[in-house]
């Protein structure tokens, strides 16, 4: 299922002066019970998580474990999910880490687009998919914000997410980092900022969950396991 442009731009319009809480709670009422929120556990994504939690505290949380995060991000990740129960389900891709740099070598030069793609469809758009097929949700929730990057500008609140055929929602969407910093004090959230993601190479850059050329790295991937 999939929703016009005239119902998206609608909802956009009513959310936008809405809270985050109001927001999320929009979202999860609309999920009907299918509803999921993804992390990566990066700076400020507690917020997200514990956004959700409130509202249904067992949501499910798709988590891609890529294998290439710091021990500083796997103790946040075992500290959130103690302090918020959360309802974790992670997916991690078909080779290891150790196993693909003996073929492929380290992560690519983030200079070398189609090495990177390639990587990233690999290690975490693959498992990705993976997730939200299991999960099969009708609406994502996400901690995605305007200001990350300038595909990210051109989003909204509400989305039709092409790349994985659901409706994806932003309750943040519209904050800043000095908005999340007050959101995390009050409500006593940790953060953690030595996160690292190898499919990015660096914060302004996409990994492909949010971007349309996600789709066709996934395309070439799946082609070449079939093939195996």
């Amino acid at each position: 299922m999939s929703f016009s442009s005239e119902q998206i731009a609608q909802w956009n319009a009513e959310l936008r002066t809405r809270t985050p809480l109001e927001i999320a709670r929009w979202a999860i009422q609309h999920g009907a019970g299918r509803a999921i929120v993804s992390t990566n556990f990066r700076p400020y994504e507690a917020a997200i998580l514990h956004l959700a939690t409130q509202i249904q505290p067992d949501i499910r949380v798709l988590w891609v474990d890529h294998g290439y995060n710091r021990p500083a991000t796997y103790r946040h990740a075992e500290e959130l999910r103690a302090k918020l129960k959360l309802n974790i389900h992670a997916f991690l891709p078909r080779v290891t880490v150790a196993h693909r740099e003996a073929i492929h070598g380290p992560v690519p030069d983030p200079n070398d687009e189609p090495a990177m793609k390639a990587f990233s469809a690999q290690m975490k758009l693959e498992p990705f998919q993976r997730g939200m097929r299991e999960l099969a949700p009708t609406v994502w929730l996400t901690a995605l914000r305007r200001d990350q990057t300038a595909n990210r500008a051109a989003l909204d609140l509400v989305a039709w997410d092409e790349n994985f055929q659901t409706l994806k929602v932003s309750p943040f969407f519209y904050w800043d980092d000095a908005q999340l910093e007050v959101y995390l004090k009050e409500h006593d959230l940790p953060n953690e900022f030595d996160y690292y993601d190898p499919a990015k190479g660096d914060q302004k850059r996409e990994c492909g969950l949010h971007a349309a050329w996600g789709k066709r790295a996934l395309a070439e991937v799946g082609a070449e396991v079939a093939t195996k």
